[in-house]
């Protein structure tokens, strides 16, 4: 069974925030002997936005090195002066398959609705270019993009909680809200990373009582459209129990669906054309 991690972050010389580990540097090297330890085949690097463009040129040349490990969701100035060419041109750049975006900056909350990426989300729906977002939130303005954008592949991170910055909470509270996202299972256009899954419980490995969210999620969107990741560098367990979480603690994952979400069906989300191993 193909296992690819949906998310991962790698840096150099940086500081991340205080939620993901405390340590100046992250490689593509530290993340290979880890994802080697746990049985993880392969990962889609999301350079932090917050570490600016060098996070991006760090990425590439990882998936230059090791293009059957890794492939890139990266980021950009979305109000650069050359933001349509950076577009027209992005999948130029070895191992970009598409962007992600965090929106966490608070001049950047008006842009769900104030159709300031309207030319974005209309130039990835004209190039093929997927986009992963952290929705939670703001469900009701990603259902409206995707209305309006069919054929654009937009991507809801961590289950659709609010990521690592401490306001998604715990347990039942961190759900509270999951049947806005629920509801998005509609669009055929629209998939869900189960991402950081671990961080959303208060109990210990395997978290068993958040796995009725899982399933829900699941059973919404269904094996082609959910994504098992990690985000791992904020993860309270291992690797491995990362992993073995959904293949060995869920009994109503298995068999085809179980590859499928383990990393079937977000290489075919991506269209990552992922080459044999060297």
């Amino acid at each position: 069974m193909l296992i690819v991690d949906s998310q991962i972050h790698i840096w150099q010389n940086g500081k991340m925030s205080a939620h993901h580990r405390q340590i100046p540097t992250y490689s593509a090297d530290d993340a290979l002997a880890e994802m080697a330890s746990a049985g993880v085949d392969c990962a889609v690097i999301h350079p932090p936005s917050a570490l600016g463009e060098a996070v991006n040129v760090l990425a590439v040349e990882a998936a230059r090195r090791h293009p059957d490990k890794f492939c890139i969701l990266g980021h950009f100035d979305l109000e650069s002066p050359d933001r349509e060419n950076i577009v027209a041109h992005w999948r130029e750049r070895p191992g970009m398959l598409g962007f992600r975006f965090t929106f966490n900056q608070p001049h950047q909350k008006a842009w769900w609705t104030d159709g300031s990426l309207d030319w974005f989300w209309a130039a990835c729906e004209k190039a093929g270019l997927p986009i992963g977002l952290l929705a939670g939130g703001h469900m009701a303005a990603l259902a409206k993009i995707a209305a309006r954008h069919p054929r654009l592949k937009l991507h809801i991170d961590h289950l659709g909680r609010m990521g690592g910055v401490g306001r998604a909470g715990t347990d039942d509270a961190a759900f509270a809200d999951l049947g806005d996202m629920l509801a998005l299972a509609k669009f055929p256009n629209i998939g869900v990373k189960m991402s950081g899954a671990p961080s959303y419980s208060s109990q210990p490995y395997p978290y068993q009582n958040i796995h009725g969210y899982l399933r829900q999620i699941f059973e919404a969107f269904g094996p082609e459209r959910s994504f098992w990741g990690t985000d791992i560098t904020r993860m309270p367990c291992s690797y491995r129990q990362c992993v073995t979480m959904f293949t060995e603690e869920l009994p109503w994952l298995k068999g085809r669906d179980l590859e499928r979400v383990m990393g079937g069906a977000i290489v075919d989300w991506l269209g990552w054309k992922r080459p044999a191993a060297a």
